[in-house]
């Protein structure tokens, strides 16, 4: 309860701080909205040539843009301002602030910033989704329900993980944001289900840069794809990831000089 509280505090900041600047809601519904056309608009040309992609149907990888615009919308709502602001304080020595307050740090530097209106991206793909189930005629019940909701949050805090151990390298290194650039272009391959790539990029995608687990997954599990092994996998991936998370967190907090030192 402390931390939902805490969270909330952020989010109120969060929210005071984008209403001065009201203009961004228009820039960021636009921005949103032309990368929906963009996603919509490249379906449309594969499947005027094609049945299925990778024997994915059209209503599939419709679920599949959905669930790409809901976890990016989390990404660019909650992670990425927050551990951008976690890697400057780190830069110019001002992490103490958050190392001395009465409560974990890693938690603090992950909820930190909140930039609200891209929750855009949010409210684009809850229809998005909506309008695939509906195609796709599927009628959802609480195990399905549960499963999509497991994969789901499962893939989240795989990204959530894997994007906080990028940014604790930034302990040691200087350009961090240079990596995090890579990141968000290999993103947008999670337009895609990952088994159109080639087996060298799949692997990459997968393993590597696990945006499978955060895109196809989810997806599949709409779609009623997903297999025992998949689920499985996945959530036992994000059990690992945020245990390897919080251990290298930990190692980076000790390599931490402060603006004292």
């Amino acid at each position: 309860m402390f931390y939902i509280r805490l969270f909330a505090t952020y989010l109120r900041i969060g929210i005071l701080g984008e209403l001065e600047y009201r203009a961004n809601f228009w820039i960021s519904l636009v921005q949103s909205a032309l990368d929906l056309c963009v996603a919509l608009g490249g379906l449309a040309v594969v499947f005027s040539h094609t049945d299925t992609l990778g024997g994915w149907r059209p209503e599939e990888l419709l679920a599949l843009v959905g669930v790409y615009f809901l976890i990016g919308g989390l990404i660019r709502t909650i992670i990425r301002p927050s551990m951008t602001k976690f890697m400057d304080d780190v830069r110019q020595g001002t992490l103490d602030f958050t190392l001395t307050k009465p409560a974990d740090s890693q938690v603090l530097v992950s909820i930190q910033s909140v930039e609200i209106w891209r929750l855009v991206d949010v409210l684009i793909a809850l229809p998005v989704l909506a309008i695939a189930l509906i195609r796709l005629g599927a009628q959802m019940g609480l195990i399905d329900t549960a499963v999509f909701a497991v994969t789901l949050l499962s893939g989240g805090l795989i990204i959530y993980s894997f994007w906080l151990m990028l940014s604790t390298c930034a302990f040691w290194f200087v350009k961090v944001e240079n990596i995090q650039v890579i990141f968000m272009s290999m993103w947008q391959a999670g337009r895609w289900p990952v088994s159109i790539y080639p087996a060298w990029l799949r692997a990459v995608l997968t393993f590597l840069v696990p945006v499978a687990f955060a895109t196809t997954v989810p997806a599949s599990a709409v779609s009623g794809r997903i297999t025992g092994a998949n689920l499985v996998g996945t959530v036992a991936l994000a059990v690992a990831m945020l245990i390897v998370s919080r251990w290298f967190w930990r190692v980076g907090i000790r390599f931490y000089s402060g603006a004292s030192a």
